[in-house]
């Protein structure tokens, strides 16, 4: 479904990307662990538009018969479109606006209003507390219900690709199991998401494959399951358990 043709991104005159390149298969949960400044964030960011790679490509096709697009040089709001979706870290929702209306905005490409009430209405679904607290002011939520808002403002876009930067970011372990089962059954409705995870151990867990991304460059790469046995992995990022 996406494939990341050996991209090198830059900024101010230093390489965050050196020759990335990595596969996403339709209706997989893949998942890029790294330290800190490894560069996954600019990673997501170069899929969803908000980056430009300075060379390779990215190449996307949202339908299993259709065509291949290259991504890489069009608008963030054309990605949008073709359905790729992306849930920023720091979750970037409108603290002043209702919890409705953040998630109404996560629409703001689509125009059957019926279809998007109802895609309002499946999404308090998914996040019962959104539509208990439709008329709240979202910046009142707390952490892990200001990233279920993020989570389903993504969703009323109606991805067939959802990107998550860092979802799991500042929450408590509760609520950390219980995005990551809800992510599991959104993929389980034929959504494929890529997840950048600071959480390697529940990233591990939940996703099929994964790869680690060092300094700008991929190290290693494979089924999560494998990954998660590795002692190099062990050590850096799952505290050796």
């Amino acid at each position: 479904m996406l494939r990341i043709d050996d991209i090198r991104v830059y900024r101010e005159q230093t390489y965050v990307l050196q020759g990335v390149s990595l596969d996403v298969g339709r209706g997989e949960i893949v998942a890029l662990i790294g330290a800190n400044g490894a560069g996954k964030t600019s990673m997501l960011r170069s899929i969803s538009g908000l980056l430009r790679p300075k060379s390779g490509r990215i190449l996307y096709k949202p339908d299993g018969d259709g065509d291949t697009i290259d991504i890489s040089r069009i608008s963030a709001e054309r990605i949008v479109a073709l359905g790729i979706s992306h849930c920023p870290e720091g979750r970037g929702i409108f603290s002043q606006l209702s919890v409705k209306e953040n998630l109404v905005i996560g629409a703001y490409l689509r125009k059957n209003k019926q279809a998007i009430e109802r895609d309002y209405r499946r999404i308090c679904g998914i996040f019962p507390i959104l539509g208990e607290r439709a008329g709240q002011t979202a910046g009142s939520l707390s952490g892990g219900e200001q990233e279920m808002l993020a989570v389903g403002r993504a969703l009323m876009s109606r991805p067939r690709l959802l990107i998550l930067d860092e979802p799991s970011l500042g929450l408590g372990p509760i609520i950390i199991e219980n995005l990551f089962k809800v992510l599991h059954d959104i993929n389980a409705e034929g959504v494929t998401i890529l997840l950048v995870e600071q959480n390697a151990v529940m990233a591990l867990d939940y996703s099929h494959r994964a790869y680690v991304l060092e300094n700008g460059r991929v190290t290693l790469s494979g089924p999560s399951k494998e990954l998660a046995c590795n002692e190099d992995v062990r050590n850096a990022y799952l505290g050796g358990a």
